[in-house]
């Protein structure tokens, strides 16, 4: 079902998204995501580094849909699970001070505490500053993450979860948060399938 309202991240988080993906796709072919797009207005022209609420839910979902309209389903999805990755990186040097996630009394506390304060912090980011509404769900085993109004699949439609650019900066953050550790993190719900929030399962048992 088709939303016309209008939502948005912080010019910088979409900056951080586009250095991102020039990151994982080369400067070459983002130019060409950004074309196939319609978006040729933001190639050398990345938003501004401000907190000013100006980069629409829109133009995200629109670059994800494109990845997976030139790369394929399954490219698409890995190269957004890689973009994801970066985007946690260069997140942290400008919100990981904010998240307190850098201080050494979070990083010495026990295992189970890091994974879902480290959470709940990620998801308090993105309540406060941008227009993208996370809940976070604390179960015996799991932690689940449901993303309320989601950008990343914003006004699609899919018979497959397609939030993968989540997944992967979830991946990423419990990755620094456990100091290495890889956990299983699957998507188990998404909007764009019909599901009332796009829901990321986490489990707090590590793989290795």
């Amino acid at each position: 079902m088709s939303n016309s309202e209008i939502l948005y991240y912080p010019n910088q988080m979409g900056r951080i998204i586009l250095l991102s993906m020039e990151e994982v796709l080369g400067q070459k072919g983002l130019e060409g995501l950004l074309r196939q797009a319609g978006l040729e207005k933001l190639i050398d022209n990345y938003p501004p580094d401000t907190m000013e609420l100006g980069f629409p839910f829109d133009q995200l979902s629109l670059l994800q849909d494109t990845l997976e309209q030139i790369y394929g389903p399954r490219g698409g999805r890995g190269l957004a699970l890689r973009v994801g990755r970066a985007t946690f990186k260069h997140g942290l040097k400008i919100f990981g001070p904010k998240l307190g996630i850098t201080d050494m009394a979070f990083r010495l506390s026990p295992m189970e505490n890091k994974l879902r304060s480290g959470a709940e912090m990620f998801a308090d980011i993105f309540n406060r500053f941008t227009d993208q509404r996370v809940r976070v769900e604390n179960n015996p085993d799991q932690l689940l993450w449901h993303i309320e109004r989601c950008p990343i699949c914003w006004n699609r439609q899919s018979d497959a979860p397609l939030c993968h650019l989540a997944v992967g900066l979830l991946q990423e953050s419990l990755y620094w948060v456990s100091g290495g550790k890889l956990f299983k993190i699957e998507e188990i719900g998404c909007i764009a399938n019909g599901d009332p929030t796009c829901c990321i399962r986490i489990d707090k048992q590590a793989l290795d």
